[in-house]
């Protein structure tokens, strides 16, 4: 959920010069939430069902707080040409949202690497922005990312950057222990050289050495070759039981699957939460994945809720005549925690709204009650693990336990 390194110090100070923007208190009655998502190309499906999920949090208040009424934009922060999330789009979006004046709360990102662009202009406009699905680390984190991470994201000094999912440091981690579980022995780790991908390698590597795991590789990939088979004689040739890649479907996590098992790969494969979507394992070919690859997520899928997740799903089915992704639940979090906090702030503006998410406890969420800390994270640390078995996902194991 990422970009380069190269283009992320240009399009933070992108974000730095245009975020900017005099904000005063909405008139007339209406109060914006907007969201900013890839809308197109391959994460689409995956988006859509956050979306609906934002949809179906405010309908469940009838669009409305109080003597406010609740506007939803739904926005796309890919292009056409990348097929996936693009910075200068991004960047775009935020600035369009600190400037309309109605706009008091931003959902988004689904990638971190957008996250870094929208942060500090949303900052500068002292405009709440509250993820479903960014877990890079370095976001929130001091001391788990980049050397000026998360200070350069908040240029006013104050946070207005939550999330609602536990963040990569502790899903590696949870991944290499599982990897060890489940016998591993050897590993060759691979990933997609941006910042979500190469991220959560990076913490998984470490764990796996820990655990007694020996690493026979280290690869980063590049995402837009037509395949892999001579990386997949190389890596054979250092006999790993199992190969771990640090990525998204988007970058190419189904087409390394494939010829890792056209190159007469046998053992095991493993991928992120970035790829716990229907699309992956159409890009992969459910035979290219079945009984033999194992996928962490930070939470439960949707058929394991309980409570209100439970209510949740089923509210979601009756509505959509359809199953959620698994980060739909989250893009309801996300409304759930925006719409509560309207109806709790002193004041019906920016500052408020911010100041009423900062102080969000004891949430009744769809993973039980959670409280965001000092940070913007949440106190929340479930983590699951899921196989591939007749071309669908099945969950394994609440992992940690």
């Amino acid at each position: 959920m990422t970009m380069h390194r190269s283009l992320e110090l240009s399009f933070v100070s992108l974000a730095l010069a245009l975020g900017a923007v005099a904000w005063a208190a909405p008139e007339g009655g209406t109060l914006k939430i907007v969201s900013s998502l890839p809308r197109t190309g391959s994460a689409n499906a995956q988006t859509t069902t956050i979306v609906n999920g934002i949809k179906l949090a405010i309908d469940e208040v009838g669009g409305k707080v109080g003597e406010w009424t609740i506007q939803y934009q739904d926005m796309d922060d890919a292009s056409p040409q990348r097929g996936n999330w693009d910075p200068a789009v991004e960047a775009q979006n935020a600035n369009s949202a600190s400037r309309d004046d109605e706009v008091v709360a931003y959902i988004g990102t689904f990638n971190s690497g957008a996250a870094k662009v929208a942060i500090p202009i949303l900052n500068r406009a002292g405009l709440v922005m509250v993820s479903p699905a960014n877990t890079y680390p370095g976001l929130t984190k001091p001391g788990q990312g980049e050397a000026n991470e998360p200070m350069v994201y908040r240029p006013s000094g104050k946070i207005n950057y939550f999330r609602v999912v536990p963040t990569d440091d502790l899903q590696g981690v949870q991944a290499a222990n599982w990897a060890k579980d489940l016998g591993v022995k050897r590993v060759f780790v691979l990933h997609d050289r941006e910042l979500y991908g190469k991220g959560i390698a990076d913490v998984f590597k470490k764990q796996a050495e820990k655990v007694g795991i020996e690493v026979v590789g280290f690869e980063g990939i590049d995402t837009k070759a037509p395949n892999y088979r001579a990386l997949v004689t190389k890596l054979k040739a250092t006999t790993p039981d199992l190969v771990y890649f640090g990525g998204t479907t988007q970058s190419n996590a189904g087409q390394v699957a494939k010829d890792l098992r056209s190159g007469g790969y046998e053992g095991k494969y493993m991928v992120p939460d970035g790829c716990f979507e229907q699309a992956f394992i159409e890009a992969a070919g459910a035979d290219n994945l079945n009984d033999n690859t194992f996928v962490t997520f930070g939470g439960l899928p949707p058929e394991k809720l309980t409570g209100r997740g439970a209510e949740f799903c089923s509210a979601y089915r009756t509505k959509y005549s359809a199953d959620p992704e698994a980060y739909a639940a989250y893009g309801y979090e996300c409304g759930r925690v925006v719409l509560q906090a309207i109806a709790r702030a002193t004041s019906k503006d920016r500052k408020g709204i911010l100041e009423a998410i900062s102080t969000t406890k004891d949430f009744d969420g769809v993973l039980g009650r959670w409280s965001f800390d000092a940070n913007g994270d949440t106190s929340s640390q479930l983590m699951s693990g899921q196989t591939v078995h007749d071309g669908k996902f099945e969950f394994v194991k609440v992992l940690g336990q």
